[in-house]
Formats: structure tokens, C-alpha cells, sequence
């Protein structure tokens, strides 16, 4: 079901999503009261806590102590009761750990599902913070529970206090402050310099994060891509993102030298050579096929901290009810362009169809829709099912 993107939307203070995404994303902050009305924290603080000690879960533990800044990583044995002032614990990739923050993120898909990154939630003690710093990537920072205050700049000054473990601006001078209440949310783009003290014990914030892509990441990958597409089509071995195959990247030929005269200098690199490596490349196209392989199959790599659960028992859709729902697992990550569909970071056996288009793009598909597959189709969907990528209930 598609959102209506000029609608009034009370998570962006009555802006539309196509308002927001014109007006503040990546441009400007945005304070919105009551993003999320009355809101409580759909889990125990206590079970923060506990995740921070399992293997398998990101977390981080930051204390401040004057000046003085100290840094732990997960799995975390102890954290500090609320006795102790000036201590946050930070549990990455929530929406994995918990349905409840996944669900609470599906509000943002207003954006690009290529861009979201995370949820994070940090649990603090009266004065704790991660102090005065700057992301590359887009935010929006909701309040849970308790307390926080915000201060922010947009100041071009990025230089860093040294040898501290943790990226701390050196002189970070605020330019608003605001106190968030459980429900309010603040919108944050790249580079924009900011602090959040506890006012209150207990103080959580939830982080929907949105990551931004280095350039140099999306080159290197692209090169990747085409190194495969080269050494399969050549049959020099395959690589991740060799099949299915790309037209024009094929390097036939030999070098070859016929012209070549005595040399005096045995170990200088022949000029011939160099010639004709860089005229084999004049064969390759770097097109919107080949960065959409990399950036499909890289984008959908599932995430460091994602199991995926099999299935013991076989399922089969036909013997569903009509009304049952086959939904992605909360972990799989599904994208598409033009005709190509990637999954968990590979590239989908069948071309997109309306089935896996949308599938795509609500994460879910009856059961009733999926028996009108193609065999194809059909046979990934189990495979899907079986292998804990997708559900039913």
C-alpha cells in the first residue's frame, strides 16, 4: 500500500513527507513535538541491559569522569546502576533484537530503504551523553523515556579533541538548545554538530539512523563489480557479483608485440604493454547495470549481527489459507531496479514481477497472491521459507 506523500504526517510535526524531504533532509534540522504521541517504551528497560551482555549484540558503554572519557565494547559484563551519574550504554541494530523498534521504523519508509542503516537506542544515568560530536549520517533522535537536553550547531569547525576514544568536537559552540519529552523527536542531517545530556535517569533515545555512502566505497565497489563481470566472461573464475552476466565485459585477445626490438634495459616495463592494458579497458563499460549489481548486492548484505533461523519442517504455500501473510524476516533486506532483484546480498534467480515488486516494497504478500506465481517465482519463495528469510503467520 503506498503512502500518500503529500499527506500531513504527525511523525514530521504536520509537514508532508514530501515537504520534509524538499525543506530539511540533509539541508537543516528539524525539532518535532510529539513525533510519536504519548509514547512509552514498548520494552523493559532492564532488557537494554541484558542485551548489552549477549555475544552477538553491538553495544557500547560511554562514561565521562571530568575530562577524562572512557569507552567499552560490547558484550558488556556490568553497567552502572542510576547511583552513578554521567554513563550512557548504547545498543546498536535494535530493529533486529526487537519487533517492536523494527515496526517503529517502518514509519520512515518515506526514504529510500537503500539509505536506513539502523536503530539504536542508548539508555542513560542523570548526566550521561557521548559529548559534543557530528555524524555522516542522517538522524532522527525520539525520546523515550525520561529526559534529555540538545544542543546543536551547525558549525563548519569538525576539529577533533585527540587521543580521546570517543569523536569529540574540540570547539563545539551551540547554536540552539532544546529539552525532549518521551514522543518528541529532532531531525538531525550530516555534519551537524551535536550534544544530548541526560536531565533524567533512565533517559533512553531512539535512533533511526540513515547512512550516507562514501563515494570512494561506491567506486571501489562499482571497479569490484566489473573485475567479476570481467574474469567470469573472460574465464578467468567468478566472484560475488559475476552472475547473472553483464553484456560488454569481454576481453578477448592476447598481448602481443611483433615490433619488438633488442633492448639494453632487459627490466624496463615494455611501453607496448602499458599501451595495450589501458587500450583492453577502453572495452569495459562502467554503466547503471553494473553499479546497480554492486550497489544491490552490497546493500542488502544482511547485517554483522543477523541469523537467520531454517525451517525444519517443510511449508508449503499452496496448502495456505488465502488470507495467510508471508512476510520478510525482520533481518532480510530485499531491493530492486529495473528487472534485477537482490536479496540478503545476492541477485534473484527471476526477473521482478509484480509478486516480488511487491514484496519488496511492503514486505509482506498474501499467500493468496503468492499462488498466483510463476514457477520461479514459486520455487523461490519456498526457498525463502525455508531458509528463515521469509515467514508466515
Amino acid at each position: 500500500m503506498q503512502m500518500d506523500m503529500n499527506k500531513p504526517m504527525q511523525l514530521l510535526g504536520g509537514l508532508s513527507a514530501e515537504e520534509f524531504m524538499r525543506d530539511y533532509w540533509q539541508k537543516k534540522p528539524l525539532l518535532i513535538k510529539q513525533a510519536f504521541p504519548n509514547f512509552k517504551m514498548p520494552i523493559p528497560l532492564e532488557r537494554l541491559r541484558t542485551l548489552a551482555s549477549f555475544e552477538g549484540v553491538e553495544s557500547r558503554m560511554v562514561r565521562r569522569n571530568g575530562e577524562e572519557w572512557l569507552l567499552d565494547r560490547g558484550p558488556l559484563e556490568e553497567i552502572p546502576t542510576n547511583d552513578m551519574p554521567n554513563w550512557s550504554l548504547l545498543v546498536q541494530s535494535m530493529d533486529l533484537h526487537e519487533q517492536a523498534f523494527y515496526d517503529m521504523a517502518q514509519n520512515f519508509r518515506f526514504i529510500p530503504d537503500a539509505r536506513f542503516d539502523d536503530v539504536m537506542v542508548s539508555l542513560a544515568s542523570i548526566g550521561g551523553g557521548v559529548g559534543p560530536h557530528f555524524d555522516t549520517y542522517d538522524v532522527f533522535l525520539l525520546q523515550g523515556n525520561g529526559s534529555r537536553t540538545w544542543r546543536i550547531s551547525q558549525q563548519e569547525d569538525q576539529e577533533l579533541i585527540p587521543d580521546l576514544p570517543c569523536r569529540i568536537l574540540k570547539n563545539f559552540k551551540p547554536e540552539n538548545e532544546w529539552v525532549l519529552e518521551p514522543g518528541d523527536m529532532l531531525y538531525l542531517p550530516p555534519q551537524c554538530a551535536h550534544d544530548g545530556i541526560a536531565d533524567t535517569n533512565d533517559c533512553v533515545t531512539i535512533s533511526f539512523g540513515f547512512r550516507t555512502l562514501s563515494l570512494a566505497n561506491m567506486a571501489r565497489g562499482v571497479l569490484e563489480a566489473a573485475i567479476d563481470q570481467i574474469s567470469v566472461q573472460s574465464g578467468l573464475g567468478i566472484g560475488i557479483y559475476s552472475e547473472p552476466l553483464i553484456d560488454g565485459y569481454k576481453v578477448d585477445g592476447l598481448y602481443s608485440d611483433p615490433q619488438q626490438v633488442p633492448v639494453s634495459n632487459p627490466a624496463q616495463i615494455p611501453e607496448s604493454m602499458i599501451e595495450q592494458s589501458l587500450e583492453a579497458l577502453k572495452n569495459i563499460k562502467y554503466n547503471d547495470k553494473l553499479a546497480s549489481r554492486f550497489l544491490g548486492c552490497w546493500l542488502t548484505e544482511p547485517n554483522k549481527v543477523a541469523e537467520f533461523e531454517f525451517n525444519e519442517e517443510e511449508l508449503n504455500i499452496e496448502d495456505m489459507s488465502p488470507e495467510t501473510i508471508l512476510r520478510l524476516d525482520i533481518k532480510s533486506k530485499m531491493l530492486y531496479r529495473n528487472n534485477e532483484v537482490y536479496i540478503n546480498g545476492e541477485v534473484v534467480e527471476a526477473p521482478l514481477n509484480e509478486i516480488l515488486k511487491t514484496l519488496a516494497d511492503d514486505r509482506k504478500i498474501t499467500a493468496e497472491l503468492a499462488n498466483t506465481s510463476d514457477e520461479l517465482t514459486f520455487e523461490l519463495l519456498h526457498r525463502w521459507l525455508d531458509d528463515g528469510w521469509l515467514i508466515c503467520d
